[in-house]
């Protein structure tokens, strides 16, 4: 881990829980140079140009991708910087918290107080008290952050009314506001309400596990359909088990166990440069054939072509998926499916690039929306 001084010499945009800064640094060779740089609200107050911050460049110097940025620690103004020389005060930031008991980020140095929905001071502690099963509501578990946009649009397009919650696991990026694409769904409507989940943070609402978060979109946000889905940044590692599938697969586990319609979101590609990626994914069958103890239902577009099909039901069939699981076929249709502006890539490739990963994840929330529009009748 590297720790730097900067100076804020931009703050190129703002919302309620993320500041992107442009910083002036040393990076690792000792060359003055000006760098990305994002601060979450809630662990720092807000930069002003030509304030002194404290920032972790230890993605940047390690040429990462999804989190090759810089990330404040601390924010240190002159005023601060001041207070600090006189003994009687020790206060370097001090945002504002919820009046929460619960820690998120624990036992780290940004550790964070948060009002935990289910906790006894929250005002849904009853509520949840006792609660413990989804009864049967459907639930898309998904592996990959790009998948989550285009599930919830899927889903709009059969069901525009069903009310859909994300639940945010800590499998990835922990917070919530380093996603440009799930703050753009929230805002679209495409996602009707967030809820992060064990380390994970800046939900509009917290939970202490996915099993509360699951219960807490059933019951607090009144969710029609739920999404369960990791941050962006999702580590792989041509291992057997050293991958982000292994989630997915525990995500399922959780909603059998509370006794929801499980959905899984099969991981496609024939664009991906990496075989253990084309066809069905190496992670998806691990997710459903080592990890997944339940039977769940797998959607299957139809609108593959004829060879791309084939190969994914072979590699269910020799994989085992097919028997243990319940695989459904669904047509997506001419029509595109409304992003609602949102512009949504994996690993770099859109749609025109890589069309079975988006038809794969629309298939889920169509299948979702269709389940809750049954449902309703």
């Amino acid at each position: 881990m590297r720790l730097v001084q900067a100076k804020v010499v931009r703050v190129s945009s703002e919302t309620s829980d993320l500041q992107k800064l442009e910083v002036c640094y040393q990076d690792a060779s000792g060359q003055l140079v000006e760098g990305r740089a994002l601060n979450y609200l809630q662990l720092n107050s807000c930069c002003q140009v030509d304030d002194l911050v404290l920032v972790n460049a230890t993605a940047v110097d390690l040429g990462l991708g999804t989190g090759g940025v810089l990330f404040v620690v601390a924010r240190i103004t002159a005023d601060i910087a001041a207070s600090l020389r006189s003994p009687s005060s020790n206060v370097l930031d001090d945002p504002a918290s919820d009046g929460g008991h619960v820690i998120k980020l624990r036992y780290t140095p940004l550790q964070r107080d948060v009002l935990a929905v289910e906790e006894q001071a929250s005002p849904y502690h009853h509520q949840l008290r006792a609660l413990r099963s989804l009864a049967g509501k459907p639930v898309v578990c998904c592996e990959l952050h790009s998948q989550v946009p285009l599930v919830a649009a899927a889903i709009k397009s059969v069901a525009p009314v069903a009310n859909v919650t994300y639940c945010f696991t800590d499998q990835a990026a922990l917070m919530l506001a380093f996603s440009d694409s799930a703050r753009a769904a929230r805002e679209s409507g495409l996602v009707d309400s967030t809820i992060s989940c064990g380390q994970a943070l800046g939900g509009d609402y917290e939970a202490v596990t996915l099993y509360s978060g699951l219960l807490a979109a059933d019951s607090v946000t009144a969710a029609d359909v739920i999404i369960v889905g990791a941050g962006p940044g999702i580590v792989g590692t041509d291992t057997a088990f050293g991958h982000g599938g292994i989630a997915q697969g525990e995500a399922l586990n959780a909603v059998g166990v509370l006794q929801g319609t499980a959905i899984a979101t099969l991981r496609l590609s024939f664009a991906d440069s990496r075989s253990r990626h084309r066809g069905v994914s190496h992670h998806s069958i691990c997710a459903l054939g080592d990890i997944c103890l339940i039977e769940a239902l797998i959607p299957l577009p139809l609108d593959l072509t004829d060879g791309q099909r084939q190969t994914v039901v072979e590699a269910l069939t020799q994989s085992g998926l097919a028997e243990r699981h319940r695989i459904v076929e669904v047509a997506i249709g001419e029509k595109p499916i409304d992003l609602r502006g949102l512009e949504v890539t994996t690993m770099g490739r859109d749609q025109a690039e890589d069309p079975a990963f988006f038809l794969a994840a629309y298939a889920a929330g169509i299948l979702a929306g269709n389940l809750f529009n049954e449902r309703q009748r």
